[in-house]
């Protein structure tokens, strides 16, 4: 196949169809929604480099979680998309390389007596994480004591952190920092219950899409692109993946 025919594979519509997640506050993998109303974050940025080196419009959609993501790729109803590594999603995508390690822990709210990930692991205690995420099943695996109760978005398990709703709230490190100041008094936990990597996928099936977009992320690592996206979204601190290839 030639290089036009890789592009038709990846973007069949003629457009490059986007999906990203947004959330109440960016982090590494999630967007969110500007004071105008306009979705930003480093997913964004980098969906946008990708249409603009290949010279094609990009065309957004919007999920609340990445697990919705994952059905939408899975599907073909987008063509692109960033989302952590597991072997769930391994069996309905086709992954490319990692931009981001992305380490889960927990947040816990004010006056918990909760001060380690291992103290999670306990009958009684009630995780929060968000549905058909690779850090929900890893909270069921980590923690089997613990119930775990699967929510649809963000927005949901930030409004149930400010009431105190759970014992422990799931999510990546990167993603706690940006609510934590909406969530007075409430902790993150040290370290991590896993660690994994936010990849670029793509639909099955389509090896050329899959290589052709495994570049373009490539080229966004040596190029600064992702490292701009990064600092752009407030996360100069945190290290871009090394180049995979």
């Amino acid at each position: 196949m030639t290089d036009r025919d890789a592009l038709v594979e990846l973007a069949p519509s003629g457009a490059l169809r986007g999906g990203v997640v947004v959330a109440p506050a960016k982090s590494v993998s999630f967007a969110a929604r500007d004071d105008d109303g306009v979705v930003s974050g480093v997913p964004v940025d980098l969906l946008r480099g990708f249409a603009e080196s290949l010279g094609v419009p990009l065309t957004l959609t919007e999920f609340a979680n990445s697990g919705q993501l994952t059905d939408a790729i899975a599907e073909g109803a987008c063509d692109v998309g960033f989302m952590p590594r597991d072997a769930a999603r391994e069996v309905r995508v086709a992954f490319g390389p990692s931009f981001y390690l992305m380490g889960s822990t927990y947040l816990v709210p004010a006056g918990s007596d909760i001060h380690t990930i291992e103290q999670v692991n306990r009958d009684g205690i009630r995780i929060v994480a968000i549905a058909n995420t690779t850090t929900a099943r890893a909270a069921r695996r980590t923690a089997p004591l613990a119930t775990v109760e699967e929510v649809a978005g963000v927005d949901i398990m930030t409004a149930m952190a400010q009431r105190g709703d759970g014992d422990a709230f799931a999510l990546s490190h990167d993603s706690f920092l940006g609510l934590l100041p909406r969530l007075p008094g409430a902790r993150i936990l040290p370290g991590q219950f896993q660690q994994t990597g936010i990849a670029v996928a793509v639909p099955p099936g389509r090896p050329q899409a899959l290589s052709l977009a495994s570049r373009l992320i490539e080229d966004a690592k040596t190029s600064g692109l992702a490292r701009r996206a990064f600092d752009a979204a407030g996360f100069a601190d945190l290290a871009v993946a090394p180049r995979e290839s």
